[in-house]
């Protein structure tokens, strides 16, 4: 007998601005499309937007799991767009910054999950901060986002550069936002992934796809609602659900590579169930 997990993957950035999180929601959302379970996690855990993006209110959040111990059925909150979210609080300064009790209590919730789920959306903080290092720990796939803008690009490198140089990440899968055409898209893959090569060898860097700067997007963001969903046939809906399906060929590995991983207890009833 084997033990069924999801695919966990953040969504992630070296610098704020660059659209990180309406991707994740959009994600959550063509996943959801797919006819997928999905479990959209708002991890930026001071400063979180996954709830106001969507025009949402959930009474609970991860404060009242950490401070209250209130289930993780509790806080989950279900939106009318067919994928669930475990919201944050914003402007909490106990949350800024997770002590150990309070991650391995957020491990422990997400392990005891009573049903299967088939992906967990991590969408982190910007920048490089703990939390945002703990949870690109903490899952197996890292989806970075950037746009072409210098400082994106460099804020980018910084953060594979700490997840590389400190823990051993190696494997990095790479989003494009807010670009022209595909052309630009590509020039800033390549200057990223040169510098990568050159100053720090071994990592690779895998482009997912790109988003068009599209009006679309904002006049969705303005209605709270995914422009996956308001616009499914605009620039930047078409170029989000290219990347999802390639993000959905994605296979979920029992491979720790010696970190901690939500879902890790189950990964070992595999391994072990395997062997």
């Amino acid at each position: 007998m084997t033990s069924r997990f999801p695919m966990v993957l953040s969504v992630t950035s070296g610098k704020g601005g660059v659209g990180k999180t309406n991707i994740s929601v959009n994600l959550a959302y063509a996943f959801s499309q797919m006819g997928k379970k999905v479990v959209l996690l708002d991890a930026d855990l001071g400063l979180a937007n996954v709830d106001v993006i969507l025009g949402m209110a959930p009474k609970y959040n991860l404060f009242h799991l950490f401070h209250e111990d209130m289930t993780l059925d509790k806080v989950l909150f279900e939106t009318p767009y067919g994928f669930r979210i475990l919201p944050a609080s914003s402007g909490v300064s106990e949350m800024v910054s997770l002590d150990k009790g309070q991650k391995l209590d957020l491990l422990d919730a997400m392990d005891a999950m009573d049903e299967e789920i088939d992906y967990l959306i991590v969408d982190t903080g910007a920048g490089i901060n703990d939390n945002v290092l703990y949870f690109n720990l903490a899952v197996q796939e890292r989806l970075v986002v950037l746009t072409p803008e210098p400082t994106s690009l460099t804020d980018a490198y910084a953060l594979i550069k700490v997840l590389k140089l400190y823990h051993g990440v190696e494997r990095f899968r790479i989003l494009v936002n807010m670009v022209k055409d595909q052309k630009s898209a590509k020039e800033a893959y390549i200057k990223l992934a040169n510098a990568c090569d050159h100053f720090l060898g071994g990592v690779s860097l895998d482009l997912v796809g790109f988003i068009p700067q599209d009006p679309q997007v904002r006049k969705s963001v303005i209605a709270q609602v995914p422009f996956c969903h308001g616009a499914p046939d605009s620039p930047a809906s078409l170029g989000l659900m290219q990347a999802a399906q390639k993000v959905s060929t994605w296979k979920p590995t029992t491979a720790t590579d010696g970190n901690i991983k939500f879902f890790w207890k189950k990964l070992l009833f595999q391994e072990r169930s395997v062997a």
